[in-house]
């Protein structure tokens, strides 16, 4: 697994009430892939494979925000990323059971955008 001391930082600092359900939510991305790597980039965790995947929004308080910036491109038809734009998608997760109960759709999602990136080389 691919965690970054420069994000276990910010973890343990960060304070918000979700804190717990957004370490949920790293463990499976970078478990999803040992390709995807993690860093701090829009003053939040963020996670990469060839190109910006997803984003943290740190100061949501009311549920875990997770922005997949091409998310479109993915293809998900499990209903995890939600939205309209034309390349952002969304993920939300309310608390750890909602994270736990859609950890097979976030791995297939992390997993398709691998495969999109590796098509593109």
């Amino acid at each position: 697994m691919n965690k970054t001391e420069k994000v276990n930082q910010f973890m343990k600092e960060l304070d918000n009430p979700l804190k717990a359900e957004m370490e949920a939510v790293r463990e499976i991305i970078l478990k999803a892939s040992d390709k995807i790597t993690e860093d701090i980039k829009w003053s939040a965790p963020s996670f990469a494979y060839k190109d910006n995947m997803a984003t943290f929004n740190p100061r949501a308080k009311k549920f875990v925000n997770l922005t997949f910036h091409k998310g479109a491109l993915i293809g998900d038809n499990s209903g995890l990323l939600e939205g309209d734009k034309k390349e952002a998608r969304v993920a939300r997760f309310n608390d750890m059971e909602d994270v736990l109960s859609k950890k097979e759709q976030l791995t297939q999602v992390v997993q398709k955008w691998v495969e999109l990136m590796e098509l593109q080389e």
